[in-house]
C-alpha cells in the first residue's frame, strides 16, 4: 500500500458513512454527498440513519480534508480533487416498472470523472448486475476525465454488505469481496480493504464475478423468503400456525431458518430485478427469480386481507374502522423507509375504507410524507383503536401495553410474529 493514500467516499448514506468512518481510522478520508443538510449534520457529529453513533463519529471527524487521518464531510467536488482512491456507495434503486435505475451511479461517475487524475483508482460498491462497472460506468469516467481506462486510471468493485440497523454485524466484521480491473489493481483494492476489515477479504478473479456474487446474495434470500411466505398462505388455509411449523422443522441441522414477512428495503426487494434484467438482455427469462419477486410483492395486500377477515370474524365493522399501524420503516430498529412494504399494507387497508393512523418513532415524518404522501404521528396516540397491526418489530413497540390502545373487541395482528399469545393472529 502506498503511504499517500487519500480516499474519497462518494455517497454518505447507510453504506457510505460506516465505510468512510472505518477508513478514517487509518487514512485521510473525504466524504462527499450532494445533500448539503446531510453533510452539515455529519460534520456536527449527528447521523440521522443511526448507523454511526455520535461518540464514534466525533472521534474521526476533522475540520478540513488536509489534516491527515480522519474524516471530513463535504458537498464541494473540489474537496475530493486531491484524492487518489474514489469509493462510490450511491443507491441503485428500481423505477416504478421495476427496471434498474442507474441514474445515481451515472451522476456520481460524472462527478468523479471531473476530478479524476492519472493513477487514480475508482471502486464501486453499489449493487449492480454483472457488467455495469466496466460497460456502463467506465465510459462515463473516460468521457468526463479524458483519461484512458486501464492506462491512466483503474477501477475496482467491492460489493457492500451493510445490514442497516445491525449493531453486531458492522462493516469491519463482514468479510469483503474485492476485485480490480487488472490483477495488480485487484491486489491493491484487496489490500486497501484488508487493512481495515477485520473479518478479512476474498479477492474475486474479475469485476463481473464480484458483481454477480453480490446480486445473487439477496436474490437467494428473496427466493427463500418467498417460499416460506407461500407456506404461510397454505398453512393459514389449513388453520396451522406457520411459526410453529418452522420451529419444528428447524430442529433439523440443515434446515434454513427463514421466516415469512414483508420483503422491502434497498437490497432484497430490489436486487433480483437487476439480475432478471441482465438475464433477459441475454435472451433468458428467469422464472424462479421473478416468481419469488411476484409472491413477495403480493404480501402487503395479503396481510391487509387477513386483517380484514379477522376483523369481520370479530364483528368489527370494517368500513370506517380506526386502525393503528405500528411501524412504517422497512425493518426493525432502523429509520430507513426506502421501498418499505408496510406502505402496501396501508394502501390496501385504506381501500377497504379503514382509517389508518401510522406511528413510527424512528421514521422521519417529512421523508415519509415526501416519499409516500402518507402522514405519520410523532407520539403514541391516547385513543383506542378497532384494530392494531404490528408491522415492524421496533424494540420500543415490544414494551407497549397494547390493552391501553385496544377497544374491548379490538384486533391485534402481528406481522412479525414476535408478540406471542397476546396477538389474535400473526403472519
Amino acid at each position: 500500500m502506498k503511504e499517500n493514500i487519500k480516499i474519497a467516499v462518494v455517497g454518505l448514506g447507510y453504506v457510505g458513512l460506516p465505510l468512510a468512518r472505518l477508513f478514517a481510522t487509518k487514512y485521510s478520508v473525504v466524504g462527499f454527498d450532494i445533500n448539503e443538510s446531510r453533510v452539515e449534520s455529519l460534520n456536527s457529529g449527528i447521523d440521522a440513519t443511526l448507523e454511526v453513533d455520535e461518540e464514534t463519529l466525533q472521534k474521526v471527524l476533522v475540520k478540513n480534508g488536509n489534516e491527515g487521518t480522519g474524516l471530513y464531510c463535504t458537498s464541494s467536488l473540489e474537496d475530493i480533487s486531491n484524492c487518489n482512491y474514489f469509493v462510490l456507495t450511491v443507491p441503485t434503486p428500481v423505477d416504478k416498472n421495476n427496471r434498474p435505475d442507474l441514474t445515481p451511479l451515472y451522476k456520481s461517475s460524472e462527478s468523479v470523472g471531473k476530478v479524476l487524475k492519472k493513477g487514480d483508482v475508482v471502486i464501486y460498491e453499489s449493487t449492480v448486475y454483472p457488467g455495469v462497472t466496466e460497460e456502463q460506468c467506465v465510459p462515463v469516467l473516460e468521457r468526463f476525465s479524458g483519461l484512458k481506462f486501464n492506462e491512466d486510471f483503474f477501477v475496482g468493485y467491492s460489493p457492500e454488505r451493510i445490514n442497516p440497523g445491525d449493531k453486531e454485524h458492522t462493516v469491519e466484521k463482514i468479510l469483503k469481496v474485492t476485485s480490480g480491473s487488472t490483477p495488480e489493481i485487484g491486489l491493491k483494492v484487496d489490500a486497501l480493504y484488508k487493512s481495515v476489515i477485520t473479518a478479512g477479504t476474498h479477492l474475486a478473479p474479475s469485476i463481473k464475478v464480484a458483481e454477480a456474487a453480490k446480486v445473487i446474495e439477496n436474490s437467494q434470500r428473496d427466493i427463500n423468503i418467498a417460499f416460506v411466505n407461500e407456506l404461510a398462505k397454505i398453512f393459514n388455509l389449513m388453520n396451522i400456525d406457520t411459526q410453529e411449523v418452522l420451529k419444528a422443522a428447524g430442529t433439523k441441522w440443515n434446515f434454513l431458518p427463514f421466516k415469512p414477512g414483508l420483503v422491502g428495503g434497498h437490497c432484497i426487494g430490489v436486487d433480483p430485478y437487476y439480475l432478471a434484467q441482465r438475464a433477459q438482455e441475454f435472451g433468458y427469462h428467469p422464472e424462479i427469480i421473478l416468481a419469488g419477486r411476484r409472491l413477495n410483492d403480493s404480501m402487503g395486500e395479503y396481510v391487509a386481507s387477513q386483517v380484514v377477515k379477522l376483523m369481520i370474524k370479530k364483528g368489527i365493522s370494517v368500513n370506517g374502522a380506526n386502525l393503528l399501524m405500528l411501524g412504517i420503516t422497512f425493518k426493525e430498529n432502523c429509520p430507513d423507509v426506502r421501498n418499505t412494504k408496510i406502505v402496501d399494507v396501508i394502501r390496501a387497508l385504506k381501500e377497504y375504507g379503514i382509517a389508518v393512523t401510522i406511528f413510527d418513532p424512528l421514521a422521519n415524518i417529512e421523508e415519509v410524507k415526501k416519499e409516500y404522501k402518507l402522514t405519520t404521528i410523532d407520539s403514541i396516540p391516547k385513543e383506542k383503536f378497532d384494530a392494531i397491526v404490528l408491522g415492524v418489530a421496533h424494540k420500543e413497540f415490544l414494551k407497549l401495553n397494547f390493552s391501553e390502545l385496544q377497544q374491548s373487541n379490538s384486533l391485534l395482528y402481528d406481522v412479525k410474529g414476535v408478540l406471542g399469545t397476546i396477538a389474535d393472529n400473526r403472519l
